[in-house]
């Protein structure tokens, strides 16, 4: 797998990266439409086509290293699997580096909440996601991806942001005031602000890509109608930049199409978007 961004060499070196991009190909417990295991090859070719100037923050994060890491490609189960992102993750938070994982399905994202929540303390997650995903076990797995924000939830607090599906017994197993309902973002203001007041000062970001509407991703094993779009996402995105402090994210379920390749594109973009927003915070005039 080539390099993410398709940045100079000099910027991609393992020891002198102060960022981590982590591939997790991994797509075994997905129940509709298969083939996020494509989506980190998809990210890193789609990334070799952004410009690496962020016109939003006036930087050029790159700058500060971008390591693309070998992928993690344990498959023999979802345990197994989450087990070794955790190892893989913890290495790097143990050397300085800020990480980011690319999936991918969203079960590959446990094993990084846990390695960070292991690290920092009080942090919570917040969740971009069309789904609850707090199914106590499904298929038989409790690592299923619709299970991934229970075990989340035995590790840190969760803020569930762009939630408009789930089953009927999770609704019991909602936090009261940590859930953003996607039909209430569309007809209300202030809802960033309500956001941030759940979070404490560190948190970590899974964005499962179904958070955003179909009509500009609909490369999703699991597309939902009614979602978030780009600038309603990334507002999020920078006001918890700017306001918390971002330990580490993840962007997942990518499941890419041959005869589409925008939504792999914003996938990358996102991931940039958001790395500039986290390390280069003063804004252009």
């Amino acid at each position: 797998m080539s390099g993410f961004g398709a940045i100079p060499a000099e910027y991609a070196g393992e020891e002198t990266a102060r960022i981590v991009v982590l591939p997790v190909p991994y797509d075994e417990t997905s129940t509709w439409m298969k083939g996020a295991d494509r989506g980190p090859q998809a990210i890193v070719d789609a990334s070799a086509n952004m410009e690496l100037f962020d016109i939003e923050t006036g930087s050029e994060v790159f700058r500060r290293g971008i390591f693309t890491a070998p992928a993690v490609t344990e498959a023999s189960s979802p345990e197994a699997m989450v087990a070794a992102v955790r190892e893989r993750v913890g290495g790097f938070l143990d050397k300085g580096q800020f990480v980011v994982v690319i999936g991918g399905e969203h079960s590959v994202s446990v094993g990084s909440i846990q390695a960070h929540a292991a690290r920092h303390p009080g942090m919570a997650v917040l969740q971009l996601d069309a789904h609850a995903d707090l199914r106590e076990e499904y298929e038989g797995s409790r690592y299923n991806h619709a299970c991934v924000m229970a075990r989340a939830r035995e590790v840190c607090p969760v803020v569930q942001v762009g939630i408009r599906s789930m089953d009927r017994a999770e609704q019991t197993r909602l936090t009261p005031g940590s859930v953003f309902w996607a039909h209430e973002i569309a007809a209300t203001t202030g809802w960033i602000d309500a956001v941030l007041a759940r979070l404490p000062e560190a948190c970590y970001v899974t964005i499962d890509l179904d958070v955003f509407d179909p009509a500009v991703m609909p490369s999703t094993g699991t597309p939902e109608p009614g979602g978030l779009f780009w600038y309603e996402a990334t507002r999020l995105l920078q006001a918890v930049s700017r306001r918390r402090r971002v330990v580490g994210f993840d962007v997942v379920e990518l499941c890419p199409s041959d005869s589409n390749r925008a939504p792999d594109f914003l996938a990358a973009k996102l991931i940039y978007h958001f790395l500039s927003q986290c390390f280069e915070r003063t804004p252009r005039p």
